[in-house]
């Protein structure tokens, strides 16, 4: 049985997202376009995960039009993550790099298998033409996706690039020497 009506296709689903667009009308009401431009004023990039429990900004005490946040499951560096950063290390006034996963990250808690065991156990579904980029060593992750941005060619060559660890349960970031 098909989960949507094909006489459906293109319609926006209003009702699935009715909390949303009150909400949205409700911002828009207090909304101040202050001009910033799509450029990130503090020159800074931040890599981070898909996880609703970070706040990137606050985490590091930013503010609207600062940064470029960039997100995906475990925080890695895809060649997604080096090709916007490309776009904006050019385009965007990006001249820093944050890679910044975090604790109690479910991509750093199981194994590629275990992760596809779990959807195809739960939901039936066989995921496993896809790589979710696991970790075992969320440090020596990190250290890796750190050596793909310094190391890129079409990067620039005095981009700054660090790394830390975002501490879910306390707020507090831990930088890594690497």
């Amino acid at each position: 049985m098909p989960i949507f009506n094909a006489a459906d296709l293109g319609v926006f689903p209003r009702g699935a997202f009715a909390d949303v667009l009150a909400s949205n009308a409700e911002y828009v009401k207090s909304f101040d376009d202050d001009g910033l431009t799509g450029t990130a004023a503090a020159g800074l990039a931040v890599i981070t995960c898909m996880d609703s429990r970070i706040d990137p900004l606050g985490v590091l005490g930013m503010k609207r039009g600062d940064v470029k946040i960039m997100r995906n499951a475990g925080a890695r560096v895809t060649d997604d993550m080096l090709r916007t950063l490309i776009l904006a290390t050019y385009l965007l006034g990006v001249s820093r790099v944050l890679v910044m996963p975090h604790t109690n990250c479910r991509m750093a808690g199981g194994s590629e298998s275990t992760i596809h065991a779990a959807i195809l156990a739960e939901h039936g579904i066989d995921t496993r033409s896809v790589e979710f980029r696991t970790v075992d060593d969320q440090e020596a992750a990190l250290m890796t996706d750190l050596v793909r941005i310094r190391s890129h060619p079409l990067l620039p060559r005095d981009l700054v690039v660090g790394g830390a660890i975002f501490d879910v349960h306390t707020g507090a970031i831990r930088p890594l020497d690497a």
